[in-house]
């Protein structure tokens, strides 16, 4: 998975990784991360975060911190979805979490999204989660803090059952919608249709 890595960390080059949690969920924040990894360290068992337990996604998210040269978070909440949609929502956050790295970086490997409005060499990669270590790497971060935060959103309102969906529309999340309606950290502008087609 380093192979895209390999060139830069050859010529000394300090190259971040970007991912986000949360395009989909109907409720919460969507999060990035940019991570930057000492060149040719390679931390066992760093994937896609999609393919990895919560047990394995903690132990990884601790090395990772531990390890890291900077990590810069960037989070985007529900209310600013609505507004702006969810696609430039997502650039948003991307921007937030590498200015919020506060590091040097020439050169920046992101999962996909292209066009983004930070002052970098971008090179997206499509399913990169799954094929670049940095952004694997990123993708782990991101996803054990959003997933914390919506763990701590479901002592607020319990009904929804985030902290087991963390917000995705699940059947059990989907049936609380119908007898409880929205609540504060609900997207509105995904759940249009939803409510739509249960009138």
């Amino acid at each position: 998975m380093s192979e895209n890595e390999r060139p830069f960390w050859e010529r000394g080059i300090a190259v971040a990784g970007m991912d986000e949690v949360g395009r989909g969920p109907l409720a919460g924040p969507v999060v990035a991360a940019c991570v930057i990894l000492p060149p040719g360290l390679l931390i066992e068992g760093v994937n896609d975060s999609k393919k990895l337990s919560k047990k394995k996604l903690e132990s990884l998210y601790s090395v990772i911190k531990g390890n890291a040269v900077a990590i810069g978070m960037g989070w985007v909440d529900e209310k600013i979805i609505d507004q702006i949609n969810i696609l430039n929502a997502t650039k948003l956050v991307f921007k937030r979490a590498y200015e919020n790295m506060a590091y040097p970086c020439s050169d920046v490997f992101i999962d996909a999204v292209k066009g983004l409005d930070i002052d970098a060499n971008q090179h997206p990669i499509i399913h990169g989660d799954a094929l670049c270590y940095s952004i694997a790497a990123a993708s782990i971060v991101a996803k054990v803090e959003r997933d914390r935060f919506m763990i701590a959103m479901a002592e607020k309102h319990p009904e929804y059952g985030f902290e087991k969906n963390v917000g995705y529309g699940t059947k059990q999340h989907l049936e609380a919608l119908k007898a409880h309606g929205v609540c504060p950290i609900h997207r509105s502008s995904f759940l249009k249709k939803f409510f739509a087609n249960n009138d």
